[in-house]
């Protein structure tokens, strides 16, 4: 009942009477003033006037149920939200959902990761209640060679997100880091678990650096964070809200073709590395080649000076910026 009481209040312009709540969700005026008051112990300010109503007034920055399914504008993704104080990963729990009766587009979150990790193993620091450390639980009914196709779905969620939310103008280094003047603001990490070809379930997880301003020396030079590049607070059911309704977009476009090619032209246009020199690092190997963007299997099309075309797939080489990380 919170989740349709704080919904109403969202909605609405200017005072709603108790009475409209009640006859509107059909329950006691008792039970309203219950449900307000829990709002009020979670950090919303509600003035209450007699006669009158309530008002939202201000929502503070919480990972909750309640906060975000009030932010959903979903069909199916979100019919499921767990948010945890802490937990050692929410791409482990999504992973525990999925080998039960998980739904797809459960959404997972926490205010801490103690286990976070990223591509190749990486820790992946997680301060608590700064961040956004979330997973999208998905069963698509696709062949296992198409899996890592819906990190790209993911990394172009994310960037358009982001713009929405914040007005930044975010790019994607491939395949799935999110850059911002140059500096990582976002990683993300697709997990699958197969039954022969097919898929039993896909797991997405989602880090993006957003209040948090004080990095470890080591990584300053190379992470940011939306607080700094906006010099301020961004508050993230909303932002999550935003990803969660253009991955829905995005991943019913993907599934319609089973490939990226209603997405190859939008995703390109964020590619940091489009018509620019990269390193391609394979084990011991190094070469420079020109990006020209990804095909529609996600891979990256790189053309060496003599003008030959390579796909370069994920997982297999390491792609870096000719000066540094983009």
């Amino acid at each position: 009942m919170k989740n349709k009481i704080l919904e109403a209040l969202k909605n609405g312009s200017d005072y709603i009477s108790g009475q409209e709540l009640c006859e509107t969700l059909k329950v006691s005026r008792t039970a309203i003033w219950k449900n307000i008051n829990a709002l009020k112990n979670e950090g919303y300010v509600i003035d209450a006037i007699s006669n009158r109503g309530y008002r939202l007034i201000s929502s503070p920055d919480i990972v909750t149920e309640v906060s975000i399914k009030s932010e959903l504008n979903t069909k199916w993704i979100g019919k499921t939200v767990e948010c945890h104080k802490e937990i050692s990963s929410t791409n482990v729990r999504a992973k525990q959902l999925g080998e039960e009766s998980g739904l797809e587009g459960t959404i997972i979150l926490a205010e801490e990761q103690l286990a976070g990790r990223g591509r190749r193993g990486r820790e992946w620091i997680s301060p608590p209640g700064k961040d956004i450390w979330m997973s999208l639980l998905l069963r698509p009914n696709l062949p296992a060679i198409n899996a890592s196709m819906l990190t790209i779905v993911a990394a172009l969620a994310v960037a358009r997100g982001i713009d929405t939310v914040t007005s930044l103008n975010t790019q994607i280094k491939w395949p799935n880091d999110i850059i911002i003047h140059g500096k990582k603001v976002c990683g993300i990490l697709t997990e699958m678990s197969t039954d022969m070809e097919y898929i039993n379930y896909v797991v997405v997880g989602i880090g993006i650096n957003v209040n948090n301003r004080d990095f470890p020396i080591e990584i300053r030079e190379k992470a940011t964070s939306l607080g700094i590049e906006t010099s301020r607070d961004i508050n993230r059911s909303i932002l999550v809200g935003e990803i969660c309704r253009r991955f829905e977009i995005y991943y019913d476009l993907f599934m319609e073709k089973k490939d990226l090619s209603l997405l190859i032209e939008e995703y390109n246009a964020s590619l940091v590395n489009r018509d620019r020199e990269v390193i391609i690092i394979e084990e011991d190997k190094e070469c420079i080649k020109t990006a020209m963007g990804i095909d529609e299997q996600g891979a990256l099309l790189v053309r060496d000076n003599q003008g030959s075309i390579e796909r370069i797939i994920s997982g297999e080489v390491f792609v870096r910026g000719l000066y540094g990380y983009i």
